[in-house]
């Protein structure tokens, strides 16, 4: 059987490095990883590679930057073009950004299988582009691999129940890489204050909007200089935005770091302060509380279990929160992400859809 990955965002880099390692362990499974370039420069996507060991990609599409309807255009040609040359069996993507989409539709459009990893996820915001992807994706995949009940959930709600697919709860194959590479993190280089706040920025509806970044920029500044330092690996485009809007950013700084040492930081920090729905689920793999900067989260039983505080872009929400929850230890009593055996149920089913 010959599945082709599509990958193309930091995040995708991750779940894939663990299905990638089951799919070849299976007997009769041959892979090739097309990479769309969503992201870009050495650290957010060579290192990637180099420490997750994946194998490097068989296709390098290099589209990166404009609107979406572009980069999506641009992909879903280019894509269709690496579908035809190596006819796979089936096509497997990962969350919800503009490649999995592309890669989705343009299998769909030659009548090529879909698995969708990260399947019935739903915020249930429309403005956000995430949103979009993931509901569209769904609807143009046969195999809809759910990471948690809510997914699930959420999926027969929309009557998926009905439908000529295969909804499966399967686990969170974030979880089976944070247990698998846990051990071989490392400090990322220079100075990091001790009883640090771990932050990350970098979604549109924050940075896109100049009153929400002049807000959680506020809040940050705040927290770093009463609370506790705030250790922030900026984005490229969060960093130019702000100096865009003329916001001055008082924290500790560094450089976008790879896989390994963010696992560090997520282990030694003693809050995290994200927008990032990887990074929500990674804190609590590491027993941290997190307050996520925004209005609605797809991982809504984080929130039921107490792990996570929603306050959107709320300056004195953020502030409140972080200075009730700095240091605060949060406990998987419920396995709520399967245990780190998702991606060997995963390539479980692929194989059995194979026969």
């Amino acid at each position: 059987m010959k599945i082709l990955t599509v990958i193309g965002a930091r995040p995708q880099f991750i779940k894939a490095s663990v299905v990638s390692r089951a799919i070849q362990q299976a007997d009769g499974m041959e892979e090739v990883i097309l990479h769309t370039g969503q992201h870009f420069d050495t650290n957010m996507s060579d290192i990637f590679f180099n420490q997750l060991n994946i194998p490097r990609p068989d296709i390098q599409l290099d589209i990166h930057g404009g609107s979406h309807g572009e980069m999506t255009g641009r992909m879903l040609a280019e894509i269709e073009q690496a579908l035809l040359a190596h006819k796979p069996d089936r096509v497997l993507v990962y969350g919800d950004t503009n490649s999995t989409l592309a890669g989705a539709l343009a299998a769909a459009k030659l009548h090529i299988p879909v698995a969708h990893v990260e399947a019935g996820l739903r915020s249930f915001n429309m403005q956000m582009p995430e949103e979009i992807n993931r509901i569209l994706t769904d609807q143009i995949s046969d195999l809809l691999f759910c990471p948690t009940d809510a997914a699930v959930k959420n999926l027969n709600n929309e009557g998926f129940a009905h439908k000529p697919v295969h909804v499966l709860q399967v686990g969170d194959v974030m979880q089976d890489s944070a247990l698998l590479f846990a051990e071989q993190a490392t400090a990322p280089s220079g100075d990091v204050p001790k009883g640090f706040i771990l932050a990350t920025l970098h979604r549109a509806e924050n940075t896109d909007s100049p009153e929400r970044l002049a807000a959680i920029v506020a809040a940050m500044n705040e927290v770093h200089a009463t609370l506790a330092p705030v250790v922030l690996p900026l984005h490229p485009r969060t960093r130019k935005l702000i100096v865009q809007q003329g916001l001055e950013l008082n924290v500790h700084l560094i450089d976008p770091v790879g896989y390994f040492e963010m696992v560090w930081l997520l282990d030694h920090c003693e809050l995290v302060l994200t927008d990032s729905g990887g990074v929500q689920k990674e804190a609590f793999f590491f027993g941290k509380a997190c307050v996520t900067l925004r209005d609605q989260t797809e991982w809504v039983e984080l929130i039921q279990v107490g792990a996570n505080e929603l306050v959107g872009a709320d300056q004195g929400k953020i502030i409140n929160a972080a200075t009730r929850n700095l240091g605060r230890k949060v406990q998987d009593t419920q396995q709520l992400y399967g245990g780190g055996k998702a991606a060997e149920r995963i390539v479980s089913v692929l194989v059995k859809a194979s026969t």
